[in-house]
């Protein structure tokens, strides 16, 4: 039905109207945006923006969608699809607000993670959505925070809002809205998230229902055609220049946070003149513990590479993964079904990515570098406000290293892939809300990692000392155990890792932990990964090292024991280089 409207609707329409109307488009997506992060209560949201928002047509054909979390790219499609299916559109009203947090086939990919849509309609025709997708710092659960690293099934991880109404025809469900305030710890922060959610949709609403009053339905829906269309016709152009072939990858997810694994990942992907295939067939089933991913997270963490190879460029819209085909058995590590936990997904959502650029960088040097610390290093530090005697959370990613290129080295301490656009909490920020005091926030220049013609970017150090009783930790640091590869020669990258010093001096390193506890006056070391050099570091610059070691990205030694250059260390000269350098350079 939908469908036979926006056709019969289409109009003749000049290419400067389309593109006129495109960027309004983009630009509403923009504004929705900027609205929630203006207006919401929690700093994961406002701090952070561990959020997206967007537009779909009436299909549920993502137009656009704003800056925010990568690992959200094409959830809002699913979100819209899944409210389409199950209220189809004769049961669908103005003024209605529709909440999921499905994992298993609403959009969904942790319950923290909740989708809110909004049906826009236009001459009593529905004819668009406006959704957002947006980390609430509290959903219930077994622990503060509501995400953890040892739940075993997904009903120990919150509620569960299953495609329900949460406002029917502008009149808010209050039943609804009193049972999520009874089952959340910080009910304040998590209905004030709610109700910004639900104000920033309603303005992409107006917003949308403005462009229409401005040229007219048929225009519009006529330059939503041409900007899906645009948004394949661009991938399809830079998908010709890439090399056809067959590309394969494997790795290893460190552990389900139960103690269970390592586990193996695979992915094959072939590249054809019209088809972007990438098959994970092979990959290890899902686990008892909650990193699985859904089949949300496996879409949007292929979206991703594909959009990075192609036109990175192009504003997101659903034309763009029209030549994408993803292959990949039901009930594995990426396909996880209900009711396994979930609550982790990122860690392993993060490898769905990984894997197709771990298999493509050798032949797209251009777009893609070597490994970075790929983990949202993500943390809960949930205790008793000194000052307020009441409950804090502390939510947040960390930054990290990412890996060389082929022509340039590595970015240091930025968020991983899936996290994208997004931010961590300012230090000032942070010790005034939470009890605790940052003691070190710098990069990590201690590994001998990364090396390369071209090194790897630098991890970074966070210190949290709790000046509060009883304060407790959980934190998921993925590629603990297996670190980020290098490419052509280039070093691997090193580990994430938490190190904990307690009182007496003792001194504990881990990967994940959950309700961890920290007594007033203990440390939590946050230590992020350096990423994978690229090529030998035999052949970087002698004059490229030594600017390392001046700029404090390399000791001495490393400059002697990785690039084969010893300097003096008064003056910074060189002394001698290695026969290995000498006789590659003779070469």
């Amino acid at each position: 039905m939908a469908q036979r409207m926006a056709e019969s609707n289409r109009a003749d329409v000049d290419l400067f109207t389309i593109e006129i109307v495109k960027d309004a488009l983009v630009a509403i997506g923009d504004e929705m945006f900027i609205a929630l992060q203006r207006t919401s209560k929690s700093t994961i949201i406002y701090e952070v923006l561990d959020f997206a928002s967007g537009l779909t047509d009436a299909r549920g054909q993502l137009i656009t969608q704003g800056n925010g979390v990568t690992g959200f790219l094409g959830t809002l499609t699913f979100a819209v699809r899944s409210v389409l299916e199950k209220f189809g559109t004769e049961n669908l009203h103005p003024g209605d607000v529709v909440i999921t947090n499905d994992p298993y086939g609403g959009g969904g990919t942790h319950l923290s993670d909740v989708s809110l849509v909004v049906p826009i309609f236009y001459g009593g025709q529905l004819v668009a959505f406006a959704a957002s997708k947006a980390h609430w710092t509290e959903v219930g659960g077994k622990d503060p925070g509501s995400w953890t690293t040892d739940s075993t099934e997904v009903f120990q991880e919150g509620l569960q809002f299953p495609c329900v109404k949460l406002f029917e025809e502008g009149r808010p469900v209050q039943s609804l809205i009193d049972l999520i305030a009874a089952n959340v710890r910080l009910p304040d922060m998590t209905l004030g998230d709610m109700y910004a959610q639900a104000a920033s949709l309603h303005l992409g609403e107006r917003r949308f229902q403005e462009l229409c009053d401005r040229y007219g339905l048929a225009v519009v829906q006529s330059s939503i055609e041409a900007l899906l269309d645009y948004g394949e016709r661009m991938t399809r152009l830079e998908l010709a220049k890439l090399p056809k072939g067959v590309y394969e990858a494997e790795d290893w997810i460190d552990d389900d946070g139960l103690g269970h694994g390592p586990f193996p990942v695979r992915v094959k992907v072939t590249i054809s003149d019209d088809e972007f295939i990438c098959d994970f067939t092979g990959t290890h089933p899902q686990v008892p513990g909650p990193v699985n991913c859904t089949l949300t997270g496996l879409h949007s963490g292929v979206r991703t590479m594909l959009k990075a190879i192609t036109s990175p460029t192009i504003p997101v819209n659903e034309g763009c993964f029209r030549p994408l085909k993803i292959i990949c058995p039901s009930g594995t590590i990426f396909t996880a079904q209900r009711p396994a936990p979930v609550s982790t997904y990122w860690e392993t959502m993060n490898y769905v990515t990984d894997l197709v650029w771990k298999a493509l960088a050798p032949i797209v040097p251009d777009r893609l570098s070597a490994g970075h610390f790929l983990s949202v290093c993500g943390i809960v530090l949930a205790g008793t406000h000194p000052d307020t005697n009441e409950l804090f959370l502390l939510v947040e990613p960390q930054a990290g290293g990412w890996g060389a290129g082929a022509a340039k080295d590595g970015e240091s301490g930025l968020m991983c892939v899936g996290d994208g656009e997004t931010y961590v909490i300012p230090v000032e920020v942070a010790e005034t809300r939470y009890g605790i005091l940052v003691e070190r926030y710098e990069l990590d220049t201690e590994p001998r990692a990364g090396a390369g013609r071209y090194r790897g970017g630098r991890g970074c150090i966070r210190e949290y000392r709790a000046v509060a009783d009883n304060v407790t930790l959980t934190a998921t640091f993925g590629r603990h155990k297996y670190v980020p590869w290098g490419v052509a020669g280039g070093q691997n990258g090193s580990r994430n890792e938490v190190r904990i010093r307690h009182e007496d001096g003792r001194e504990v390193v881990l990967g994940k932990c959950a309700r961890y506890p920290l007594k007033r006056g203990e440390v939590a070391r946050l230590v992020t990964g350096t990423g994978g050099g690229w090529g030998s570091p035999l052949e970087r610059p002698v004059e490229a090292v030594i600017e390392d070691v001046r700029d404090g990205y390399i000791s001495r030694e490393q400059a002697w024991q990785d690039y084969g250059v010893e300097l003096d260390p008064a003056t910074l000269s060189v002394v001698r280089l290695s026969p290995e350098r000498l006789s590659r350079s003779a070469s």
